[in-house]
C-alpha cells in the first residue's frame, strides 16, 4: 500500500475526471492522499472532496508562500487559516497538518519579508495545535534554514515537500526537527540531479509524493500527474536504493502514518 503525502486533486484540473482518477489511485494501491491548502479561494474546494472521499483523503490548513505574493488580504487569510484549524468546517472531522506553507523565492524576491512572516506564524500554529508541517521551499533554501534553525528545540516536525536540496542541506535541516522529506516525479527526471540525494538519505527519512497535477514523473513527464502515479515514483526509489518496491512501499507509508497520525 501506498500514501501521496502531497497531491492537489481538489483542483479544477480534475473536475471532469476526478472519481477516475481516484479509482486508479486506489487500483495502484493509494490508501490515502494528503491534500495541502493553497489558499482561500481554493478551500472550499479542498472541503468538497474530503466530504465525498472521507475514507481516502487527508485534508492539511495552510497558506501557500505564492498565494503572499501581491495578495493585500493575506493576513486576513491567515486568520482565517487558524480559524479553520481551530474549527474544521461541516463535513471535516480534522486537519492532519500545517500546509502547504514556505518559501517561493522564483518568481519575485519582493515578498520575502512577507512570507517569512506567514511562514513563522504557521510554524506557530503548527506548534500550539500540535500539528506537522508541509513545508514548501523554491530558490530559497538559506533563507528557509535561517528560519528553522530559530525553532531548532521548539518540537517542530514535517515534511520538506519536492525536496531539491542538496546533501548539505539535507544533514543541516535533519539536524533541526523530525523532518521528513517528500520524493516526487522529479527522482525520474535525468538531469534534476534528486536521485544521487535520495541514494544517500535513509527510508525511514522518506515521504513519497506526487503533487498533482504538477511534477508528472517520466514516461509522463509534460502531462497532467495524478496520484496513481506514486507508484513510479515508489519504483524508481527502489531502483535507486537496490531493494524491492514494496520494502519502499511499507516504510514510506509507515513514515506518512507516523507523521500525520494516520490509522
Amino acid at each position: 500500500m501506498l500514501i501521496d503525502t502531497h497531491s492537489h486533486l481538489f483542483e479544477e484540473e480534475f473536475d471532469a475526471d476526478r472519481h477516475e482518477v481516484v479509482e486508479r489511485a486506489e487500483r495502484a494501491g493509494v490508501e490515502r492522499i494528503v491534500l495541502p491548502a493553497i489558499e482561500r479561494s481554493s478551500n472550499e474546494r479542498l472541503f468538497e472532496m474530503c466530504r465525498e472521499y472521507p475514507h481516502l483523503a487527508v485534508p492539511l490548513m495552510g497558506l501557500h508562500p505564492t498565494s503572499i505574493n501581491e495578495n493585500p488580504d493575506w493576513r486576513e487569510e491567515l486568520h482565517e487559516v487558524e480559524r479553520w484549524l481551530t474549527t474544521p468546517p461541516a463535513g471535516v472531522e480534522r486537519f492532519y497538518g500545517v500546509g502547504e506553507i514556505g518559501l517561493d523565492l522564483y518568481w519575485s524576491r519582493d515578498f520575502l519579508s512577507e512570507q517569512e512572516e506567514a511562514l513563522r506564524a504557521q510554524l506557530d500554529m503548527a506548534l500550539r495545535f500540535n500539528l506537522p508541517v508541509a513545508i514548501h521551499t523554491r530558490e530559497a533554501w538559506s533563507e528557509m534554514i535561517g528560519v528553522v534553525s530559530d525553532y531548532r528545540t521548539r518540537g517542530l516536525r514535517g515534511v520538506f515537500h519536492a525536496f531539491a536540496g542538496d546533501l548539505d542541506t539535507y544533514r543541516t535541516l535533519r539536524e533541526m526537527g523530525d523532518f521528513k522529506f517528500g520524493v516526487g516525479g522529479v527522482v525520474t527526471y535525468k538531469k534534476s540531479g534528486v536521485a544521487e540525494v535520495v541514494r544517500e538519505i535513509p527510508l525511514e527519512d522518506i515521504l513519497l509524493e506526487t503533487d498533482s497535477p504538477y511534477l508528472t514523473p517520466v514516461p509522463y513527464r509534460g502531462k497532467r500527474n495524478e496520484s496513481s502515479y506514486v507508484s513510479l515514483v515508489c519504483a524508481e526509489v527502489a531502483r535507486i536504493k537496490g531493494v524491492e518496491p514494496d520494502v519502499v512501499a511499507a516504510q514510506t507509508t509507515l513514515n506518512a502514518k507516523q507523521l500525520f497520525g494516520l490509522k
